[in-house]
């Protein structure tokens, strides 16, 4: 992964350039501690080799896995990052788009950039910081 600056007056702006066979998920991670990011926001744009999406399931609160084994297009990306117990964590949501034109997204588990994913993330000055929902199972930003 590649990664840039672009802009600086308030809130930064990076440039996020993965590399074929990079995950989207771990690489964002990496890059958020890193910089140390509290409250972000991201939009991305590539294609991806495979990717697994989630659907939380309520009722065992836990996600319900959809695995895609081919080259999709990503047609819309987006995300945030707050901190959790310490540590950014990575909220994304994806809608990928298959040869046969039809499209299938969810929560962002994993995807393997094939052969980039062009990410451009936001960072804002202020902090944000997510807390464990035992009621529902996922951890909430906490306003």
């Amino acid at each position: 992964m590649k990664s840039q600056l672009i802009n600086d007056n308030g809130e930064k702006t990076y440039a996020l350039v993965l590399d074929d066979g990079d995950e989207a998920i771990a690489s964002i991670t990496k890059f958020a501690k890193e910089k140390n990011l509290n409250a972000s926001q991201f939009t991305a744009v590539g294609a991806f080799s495979r990717v697994v999406t989630g659907f939380f399931d309520f009722s065992i609160k836990d996600y319900r896995k959809n695995k895609i084994d081919e080259q999709v297009e990503v047609l819309a990306l987006t995300g945030d990052i707050a901190t959790h117990e310490g540590t950014p964590k990575v909220h994304a949501h994806v809608v990928v788009g298959k040869s046969d034109g039809t499209a299938h997204g969810g929560h962002l588990l994993e995807g393997y950039a094939h052969p980039t994913l062009e990410i451009i993330l936001t960072e804002s000055p202020a902090h944000l910081r997510r807390k464990m929902d035992e009621n529902i199972g996922i951890a909430l930003i906490e306003l």
